[in-house]
């Protein structure tokens, strides 16, 4: 059986080692009834006043998800956040520079806790549904993190790490509808919660409010992790 060293192996396959891998994050958050997404002005001139997700090269000695992190982390400040990996985006001719495959991930963050760390370009959240152009082919990237992130909240009470650790029914509501674009019934989608038991009553109302002061809930995640075991026939 023939067989080759490794430098033969290296002389061989070196034309493929001329492309780069680079993690994109797709970050939502939840402010003034609206789902939004984290966007960075991009500071090529190809691209000069459009917008581009988050990202960066992965780096020699990281792995996918320590990348992911570490561009979450130094941009939001944030490190213990929900995030999911969603695919690859591969197009010969998505990045100027040359060939870059990317991966994508999505996070949930709470935009209260968020401290946006800025450089010499500017850093905003906007309204997902507000968003018609983007650099490279981040407008694909953010429209398939975001159909994940639809069927996701339907399947598990994801959507609780965008909002702050006690919200009122009316907040949850909103959150959905924003995050699923549709006008649910309000008795409906109390009654289905309820049914789940992951909410705590906190036995407090909002503070300051121009309307009538609503209850104020919590997420029962411990509750939420047992009952998920035992699905799971654990």
């Amino acid at each position: 059986m023939y067989t080759k060293n490794i430098n033969t192996h290296l002389t061989e396959i070196k034309d493929y080692f001329k492309a780069a891998i680079s993690i994109d994050c797709v970050i939502f958050g939840f402010d003034e009834d609206e789902l939004k997404v984290l966007l960075i002005e991009s500071d090529l001139k190809e691209f000069k006043g459009k917008w581009s997700l988050l990202g960066d090269i992965v780096h020699p000695d990281e792995d996918l998800e320590t990348a992911a992190y570490r561009v979450l982390r130094e941009r939001t400040g944030l490190e213990d956040v929900y995030m999911e990996q969603v695919q690859a985006f591969g197009g010969l001719n998505r990045h100027p520079a040359g060939r870059v495959i990317t991966i994508a991930y999505y996070s949930l963050v709470n935009i209260q806790h968020v401290e946006l760390k800025t450089h010499s370009n500017e850093l905003h959240w906007h309204a997902v549904k507000d968003i018609k152009h983007m650099a490279f082919d981040h407008k694909d990237i953010l429209a398939t993190c975001y159909q994940r992130l639809q069927h996701k909240v339907i399947e598990q009470p994801v959507g609780f790490n965008l909002l702050p650790k006690k919200f009122s029914l009316r907040e949850l509501q909103n959150l959905y509808e924003a995050i699923l674009d549709v006008k649910l019934d309000r008795r409906n989608f109390r009654k289905k919660f309820f049914a789940m038991d992951y909410l705590i009553d906190l036995n407090e109302e909002e503070q300051e409010v121009r309307h009538r002061p609503a209850k104020l809930y919590g997420f029962n995640q411990d509750k939420y992790n047992q009952q998920h075991k035992k699905s799971l026939g654990f």
